[in-house]
């Protein structure tokens, strides 16, 4: 019964925030973009990158090409600790580009190495931007997106940072990527508009977004124990009385894990990040100061220990009954229980697909099905091995190491 109330529970906000997302996407999606103010702030790109070479060439072309003015913007590349021919191809882009638009911080295995929130810090001190974007190095973002973005943060003196939305770009690659493409449509960027529109929350997506410079020197930089440093700044952040704003007409597309070890392994330091974060502000549940992420904090908390159990424990209690060692007195309520969330599962997922141009397939909705019995035990094994490896950690006092995700040509 508490797995059933627990699963039951998370399908149904889950849905609510999809609905949410979907009615707000419906009024705003023939909106015009924000508009730039007459004086235009100069904004320093930070982009960290660690043997980035098959991907980083192409990444930095596309941010130098934005419509946002060419003398107010600069794009620094944080080559850390790389052993391949990151720096030689930087070099060659810097000749081309010089050393104002295009600024290259190499480091070594003393001063870098040590993960995404210590590369962030060290391009912090080099920018001169009033305005800090981050971009991850494979993505190749729109034309449109930072003058979006910034557009949008000075809009309203509230707001401390702006994110924008994500595409698969190598969707079509493996069934893997296709999965990914879903997820990240409906379980991420639509997730963050209808938390946006319930709770007037969003959390920093770790890459495409801006946010103020007297912001980040505030909260003291990055966390750099932090594995999730994008949702550990986001709440200090909202505990600071800002807000964050999702803009997705701001628009990058990033290169997806193509390999299940690859995929399992980006993941799993995503689960230990958020554990971290968890962890790390669980007792503002009980303080005034965290009421502004309390539905966060919840959400997290539910997801990574209470829905997981229960997802293990349902699926432990099937397989025994099916050995017939266990019998339920729920048996014929729990099935229906089950095909009724599988339909809802696929109805509100193909809904949010619906809001992109060309997801809408047959193909999709078939797999769609098969993302539900295939995709979503994945993500299951990810969180218990993500759990264990984290206790670990704790119990025998290990840093937590950064996982650089492979890149693929």
């Amino acid at each position: 019964m508490i797995a059933v109330l627990s699963i039951w529970g998370t399908l149904v906000v889950n849905l609510l925030l999809t609905v949410a997302g979907y009615t707000w996407y419906l009024r705003h999606v023939n909106l015009d973009d924000p508009k730039l103010p007459r004086k235009i702030p100069f904004v320093s790109i930070l982009v960290p990158a660690h043997n980035e070479g098959i991907v980083i060439v192409k990444t930095v072309l596309s941010l130098l090409s934005f419509d946002y003015p060419q003398d107010k913007y600069e794009v620094i590349v944080i080559n850390d600790n790389s052993s391949d021919d990151s720096s030689e191809l930087l070099g060659n882009l810097q000749q081309q580009f010089g050393e104002k638009r295009l600024q290259v911080i190499n480091t070594d295995n003393v001063t870098g190495g040590k993960g995404k929130s210590n590369a962030l810090n060290i391009g912090l001190r080099r920018a001169k931007g009033s305005i800090i974007s981050i971009y991850d190095a494979d993505n190749t973002p729109e034309h449109g997106a930072l003058r979006i973005l910034v557009a949008e943060l000075l809009s309203n003196d509230k707001l401390a940072a702006v994110i924008g939305k994500f595409r698969t770009r190598n969707k079509n690659a493996s069934l893997l990527t296709r999965f990914i493409n879903i997820e990240t449509l409906s379980f991420q960027w639509m997730a963050q508009t209808g938390r946006q529109q319930l709770f007037n929350l969003c959390t920093i997506p770790g890459t495409n977004y801006v946010i103020r410079r007297n912001v980040i020197e505030k909260v003291g930089g990055w966390d750099v124990k932090a594995l999730a440093e994008d949702t550990e700044i986001s709440f200090r952040i909202y505990q600071m009385g800002y807000r964050i704003k999702f803009q997705p007409r701001a628009v990058t597309w990033e290169q997806e894990p193509q390999t299940l070890d690859v995929w399992f392994h980006q993941r799993t330091r995503w689960v230990k990040g958020n554990i971290y974060v968890i962890l790390k502000n669980a007792k503002l549940l009980f303080q005034k100061k965290g009421r502004v992420i309390r539905f966060d904090l919840i959400y997290f908390l539910t997801i990574y220990f209470l829905l997981m159990t229960s997802l293990l424990l349902s699926d432990a209690v099937f397989v025994l009954s099916v050995a017939g060692l266990v019998h339920s007195n729920l048996q014929g309520f729990s099935t229906f229980l089950w095909f009724f969330a599988v339909v809802m599962f696929i109805v509100s997922t193909f809904l949010t697909i619906t809001t992109e141009r060309g997801e809408l397939t047959f193909s999709n909705l078939l797999l769609i099905v098969y993302m539900y019995l295939v995709y979503s035990q994945m993500w299951l094994a990810v969180a218990a091995y993500g759990m264990v490896g984290y206790i670990r950690e704790q119990v025998f006092h290990k840093q937590a190491k950064w996982y650089k995700t492979k890149r693929y040509k």
